[in-house]
Order: C-alpha cells, then structure tokens, then sequence
C-alpha cells in the first residue's frame, strides 16, 4: 500500500478509534460506521495531518479508503 493509505490507516485508528482489523483497501466509511459527524471530523483530522482541504463531496460514506490515499497522495504532489 501507498505511505498514504498506510498514514490514513493510522489516522483512522488513532485519531478516530476504528478497529484496525476494520480498515481495509476496500472499505468504506459506512462500512466502518462513519457518520456524517465522523466524517467531518476526518477532514480535519486528515488538514492537520496533511495539510490538505478535502471538501464533503470527496469524502462520503460510500468512499473506499483507497480512494481517499489516491486524493490524498495526488494533493500532496500537486502542491508546491
């Protein structure tokens, strides 16, 4: 896995408590139990972390966690 998924891993875990046999490539964040709430806090949790604004249309609770590493890490290379 990318340096991203495995940051976010780790964020998920301890940052928002989820069980890390729970977070896996494929899962969502409804399939992590992630409520509206929870996924804002996540984008915050992901700014400070990264520094990177996500906004609530790239963040659903449908999102795989791949595809959240993918906008992390294309953000990252992006910036100057």
């Amino acid at each position: 896995m990318s340096t991203a998924y495995d940051r976010l891993a780790s964020l998920l875990n301890t940052k928002l408590g989820v069980a890390k046999e729970e977070i896996t490539p494929d899962a969502t964040f409804e399939d992590l139990d992630m409520d509206s709430l929870a996924l804002v806090e996540l984008t915050d949790v992901l700014d400070a972390a990264f520094g990177i604004k996500l906004d609530e249309n790239q963040v659903t609770k449908e999102t795989k966690l791949t595809e959240v590493a993918s906008l992390l890490k294309a953000q990252e290379v992006d910036r100057p």
